[in-house]
């Protein structure tokens, strides 16, 4: 046997074995995986970290940057552009945590108010639009529920519950800093990455090129350059689209004067993070809001939110995600629906863009496949052709 053949079935072997040992071993191999990705996941979500920062980085470097000749804002264009990205998230943070955690107390304070009045606010309102519910009337009225005494209750029960956590449960403050921990550590490798991210390109590339043929290390490549720009035009469009949408339902709800207009539109514009199913959220906690304290203008609001959420639908998402990540919306449901059962809310906002690049691949597949058959057709028809048609050679127009 030649040095091929002996390295073919050395392949085979070794292909065997593992397998082998994959089918009789599983559980095993399951707690040797997980063990691996708990020591990498510190790395895992620092990566995730510096991917999502290195888009509003690029961002600022093209803007304020771009123009730079000195050899002294050559050098300080990174580090200064990684400060005001920080600057930016924690701003935007801070500000969406300052206007929302005021308005949740005074929510809270007011719906604990309304839910001793509610049954009788439902009465009235029965009875203000001439609604015959003897049924209903009958049941509301004999609901008799001490509100003050259940919100006390479920007082006393998150601090006692917190209190035995605390004072008895080691292993939940283990726990707590081990997180910690490793958020930190993948925050810090998330600053290396973005400040290392184009010599770390380049050592990646030295290594493919070393370890496969140079076709194979190129096609490799330009995989991992479109899921990064499908994953980067994603993340832009599905925060511009929140963003959108959010102060839509603030401006309507403001205008109209409803209640909790700044609340509702800041939750919907977080919810709507998620596609497509995440503003639905933000629709039933508004609705919920609404509804205790003013039943007209919950159903008013249900009203608005269709519309609202039509003209989003149908003009919004389509140009500025839906064009992003060339998906059709039909793919994008299923690629929400599979991601959301499979990995939760993380899953939904992944496997978009993954959906994305596996149909770019795909559709290029299908028309490189269609192409080859067509031209395998056209040469069959000309082979079966009588022998006075056969296609002039270039010989024979000269």
């Amino acid at each position: 046997m030649d040095k091929k053949q002996t390295k073919n079935i050395l392949l085979i072997i070794t292909y065997t074995l593992l397998l082998t040992f994959i089918l009789f071993q599983h559980t095993k191999v399951v707690m040797i995986g997980k063990y691996i990705i708990s020591v990498i996941f510190p790395f895992i979500v620092g990566g995730c970290i510096a991917f999502i920062l290195s888009v509003p980085l690029n961002c600022i470097e093209r803007k304020l940057f771009s123009k730079a000749k000195s050899k002294f804002m050559l050098k300080a264009k990174r580090p200064l552009s990684i400060l005001i990205t920080l600057v930016a998230v924690v701003g935007v943070i801070g500000v969406v945590l300052f206007l929302v955690i005021p308005e949740i107390g005074r929510t809270i304070s007011i719906l604990i108010d309304s839910l001793s009045v509610f049954p009788e606010k439902v009465l009235k309102f029965l009875d203000e639009k001439n609604i015959d519910m003897p049924m209903l009337e009958k049941y509301i009225k004999e609901i008799d529920i001490d509100w003050a005494g259940v919100i006390k209750n479920m007082v006393n029960f998150a601090k006692n519950g917190i209190g035995s956590v605390f004072s008895s449960t080691f292993g939940f403050i283990t726990s707590v800093i081990s997180k910690v921990t490793s958020g930190f550590i993948g925050f810090v490798f998330a600053i290396y990455v973005l400040s290392q991210k184009e010599k770390l390109a380049g050592q990646g590339k030295r290594v493919l090129y070393v370890l496969f043929k140079e076709n194979v290390a190129s096609k490799i490549i330009s995989v991992l350059q479109r899921t990064r720009d499908t994953f980067a035009s994603f993340i832009t469009g599905q925060c511009i689209e929140a963003i959108i949408l959010g102060t839509m339902f603030f401006v309507t709800l403001s205008i109209i004067r409803f209640n909790y207009a700044l609340l509702i539109g800041v939750l919907i514009a977080v919810t709507a993070l998620v596609p497509i199913f995440g503003a639905f959220v933000g629709c039933a906690v508004g609705t919920f809001l609404l509804l205790v304290e003013n039943p007209v203008q919950a159903l008013w609001f249900l009203i608005i939110f269709q519309v609202l959420q039509q003209i989003e639908g149908n003009l919004i998402y389509p140009h500025v995600v839906g064009g992003s990540i060339g998906l059709p919306s039909i793919w994008v449901l299923v690629a929400v629906t599979v991601g959301g059962n499979l990995f939760g809310i993380a899953g939904m906002l992944f496997f978009i863009p993954l959906s994305s690049v596996l149909y770019s691949f795909f559709r290029e597949f299908v028309s490189g496949r269609e192409k080859t058959k067509s031209e395998a057709l056209i040469k069959e028809k000309v082979s079966d052709a009588p022998p006075g048609d056969e296609p002039l050679e270039e010989s024979d127009t000269k």
